[in-house]
C-alpha cells in the first residue's frame, strides 16, 4: 500500500472515508458480521466442553477466560485506546509511526513483567482459580498469553484508529476461528482443558505475528523517541480504573461462586450468561466504530454529524436489542437443552433473561458514554465503574452464599443499571442528542407481541427453535413497521447499504 506513493499520498490513501453517513453503517455492519462469527464459536465451544468436560470442566474454562480479560487491559495499559483517539485523524506517516511503536514497547516491557509475575505466583493463583494444583501448566500459559494480548491490542487498535474495519474484522475472525479449530480437536483428542487453553496461545502467536508483519509493511519501522507516550499515558491509564471496575462489575462474580459454591456452579452461571451474551454482540460493533468515527467528526467541529450519529446508533441498537432481550429469555430452556447437559437446565433458565437485560443497559452505556471520550473528561467512567463494582462484589458476598446464582445475576443487573443511569444523566449535560422515546416503546409493543406467540408455540429441539426464531423476527419487525417504527425510508436505505455504488 505504502509502495511508490509520496507519504502523503500512502497516509491519504488509507485514511480516506467516503461519506461518513454511508461508511458509519457499513463499518457497523461489517463488525457485526464479526461478531456473529464470534457469537457463533462461543454456541460451538458451550456444547463441545460442558458435553466432553462437564460442569466443572466448564467452570475450569471459564476461570481462564475471565481472568484473561481481567489481565489483558491491564497489561495494555490502556495505551491501545490511546491510539484510536489520537490517530482518527492523523496523516503524517512519522506520527503514526512515533506513536504505534512506542505504545507497542512499552506496553510489551510492562506486560512481561507481568507475566513474569504471574509465573511467580502460579501456586497460589493455581489454587485460587481451580483448587487444584494439577493445573498448575494452565497458568504459565496463561502468563505467556498477557504480552500475546497487549500486542493484539496495539494492532488492532490500529486497524480501527484507521477504520480499516474489514482488516480488523478479517484478523479478529481469524483469530477466533483458529482459536475454536483448535480447541475443539484438542478438547475432543482428550487433551483435556490444557490443550484447549495451549490452543488460545498457538493462535494468538499466529494472528500477532500476521498482523505486526503487515503493519510494518505499511509503515515501515521507527525506533521511537516516546515522545507521546506521556499524553497517551494520561489519557489512557484512567481507564485503567475503569477496565478494572468494569471486569470486577461483569466478572468477579465467578470467583464468588467458586468461593462459597463450587466449580459446577461457575460452569453453570458461565453457560447461562454466555447464551445471554449474544446481546453484548450487538452493541461491541458500536463500542469498535464509534470511537475513531465520532472522534474525526469532534475534532473537525461537526457536532452535529455527531450528535446524528449517536442519535442513530441508540434507535438501531436498540431496535434489534429489546427483541434478542425479549427472545433469548423466553428461549432460554430449549437452548440450554440444545448447547448443555440437564444439569445446566433449572438455574441457566432463570439466570438468561437477567443477564441478557444487564447486557442491553451495558449497550445504552457504550453509546452514552463516547461523550466523555470525546471531550476527554473519562474520570466520571472511572468513577461510575468503580462504584458499581464495590455495589457488585458487595451484592455477590452477601447474597451468594445464601441464594447462589441467582443473586449473582440480580447483582450484575442492579450495578449495569447504576452505571448506565450516572453515564446517560451526566452526558447528557454535556452533549444532547435525540433519544427517540416514541420509537423505544414501538418496539417494546412490538417485542411483547412476538414474545407472547413464541412464549404460546413453547418450541423444542433445534429445528422448531429455529423456526421460532424466524417468526419471531417476522412479527416483530412486521409489527414494528404498522406502528410505524420503521419506516420505507429506512428499509430502503438498509437494503442499498452494502451495494456498490
Amino acid at each position: 500500500m505504502f509502495g511508490q506513493k509520496s507519504t502523503s499520498n500512502k497516509i491519504e490513501s488509507y485514511t480516506r472515508l467516503m461519506n461518513p453517513y454511508k461508511k458509519f453503517p457499513q463499518d457497523v455492519g461489517i463488525i457485526g458480521m464479526t461478531n456473529v462469527v464470534i457469537a457463533l464459536r462461543v454456541l460451538i465451544l458451550l456444547p463441545v466442553i460442558t458435553k466432553t468436560l462437564g460442569a466443572s470442566g466448564y467452570g475450569i474454562w471459564t476461570q481462564v477466560v475471565v481472568t484473561l480479560s481481567l489481565i489483558a487491559p491491564i497489561s495494555d495499559l490502556n495505551l491501545s485506546f490511546a491510539i484510536v483517539r489520537f490517530l482518527a485523524a492523523e496523516k503524517n506517516k512519522r506520527e503514526i509511526q512515533e506513536s504505534f511503536f512506542s505504545v507497542v514497547i512499552a506496553t510489551l516491557c510492562w506486560s512481561a513483567i507481568l507475566a513474569v509475575v504471574i509465573i511467580l505466583l502460579a501456586n497460589s493463583l493455581t489454587d485460587f482459580l481451580f483448587h487444584n494444583l494439577a493445573l498448575l501448566q494452565v497458568i504459565y500459559i496463561m502468563a505467556a498469553m498477557v504480552p500475546l494480548s497487549a500486542l493484539e491490542f496495539a494492532c488492532l487498535a490500529f486497524f480501527r484508529a484507521f477504520r480499516v474495519m474489514k482488516t480488523y474484522s478479517v484478523f479478529t475472525i481469524s483469530r477466533y476461528l483458529l482459536e475454536l479449530a483448535l480447541v475443539v480437536s484438542l478438547v475432543l483428542t482428550g487433551y483435556g482443558i490444557w490443550g484447549a487453553v495451549m490452543a488460545m496461545l498457538v493462535a494468538r502467536v499466529v494472528i500477532d505475528a500476521t498482523m505486526l508483519g503487515i503493519i510494518i509493511s505499511r509503515i515501515g519501522i521507527r525506533l521511537p523517541v516516546f515522545s507521546k507516550l506521556k499524553a497517551y499515558l494520561r489519557f489512557g491509564t484512567p481507564m485503567i480504573l475503569d477496565n478494572l471496575s468494569s471486569w470486577i462489575t461483569g466478572s468477579s462474580d465467578r470467583y464468588v461462586i467458586v468461593f462459597f459454591i463450587g466449580v459446577a456452579s461457575v460452569g453453570i452461571y458461565s453457560a447461562a450468561y454466555n447464551l445471554a451474551a449474544i446481546i453484548l454482540f450487538l452493541s461491541a460493533p458500536l463500542g469498535i466504530v464509534l470511537t475513531p468515527t465520532l472522534a474525526k467528526l469532534y475534532d473537525e467541529n461537526l457536532v452535529n454529524e455527531v450528535r446524528t450519529h449517536l442519535t442513530y446508533s441508540l434507535k438501531y441498537f436498540l431496535m434489534l436489542a429489546i427483541p434478542a432481550v425479549c427472545g433469548i429469555s423466553i428461549l432460554a430452556k430449549p437452548l440450554l437443552q440444545i448447547l448443555s447437559t440437564p444439569e445446566f437446565i433449572p438455574t441457566g433458565a432463570l439466570v438468561v433473561p437477567i443477564i441478557a437485560a444487564s447486557l442491553l443497559l451495558v449497550g445504552v452505556y457504550v453509546i452514552f458514554s463516547q461523550v466523555f471520550v470525546l471531550i476527554k473528561r473519562t474520570g466520571i467512567i472511572g468513577i461510575s465503574w468503580a462504584t458499581a463494582a464495590l455495589l457488585n462484589l458487595g451484592l455477590n458476598i452477601v447474597f451468594v452464599p445464601r441464594f447462589g446464582v441467582i443473586a449473582a445475576a440480580f447483582a450484575t443487573l442492579t450495578s449495569y443499571s447504576l452505571v448506565t443511569a450516572v453515564i446517560v444523566f451526566f452526558s447528557t449535560k454535556h452533549l444532547k442528542f435525540d433519544i427517540k422515546v416514541s420509537f423505544i416503546l414501538k418496539s417494546l409493543a412490538a417485542s411483547g407481541v412476538m414474545s407472547l406467540i413464541v412464549w404460546k408455540l413453547n418450541p423444542a429441539g433445534i429445528i422448531n427453535v429455529i423456526w421460532a426464531i424466524m417468526l419471531g423476527i417476522l412479527l416483530y419487525f412486521g409489527s414494528l413497521f404498522l406502528m410505524k417504527g420503521l419506516s420505507l425510508n429506512e428499509i430502503r436505505f438498509f437494503r442499498e447499504l452494502f451495494r456498490r455504488g
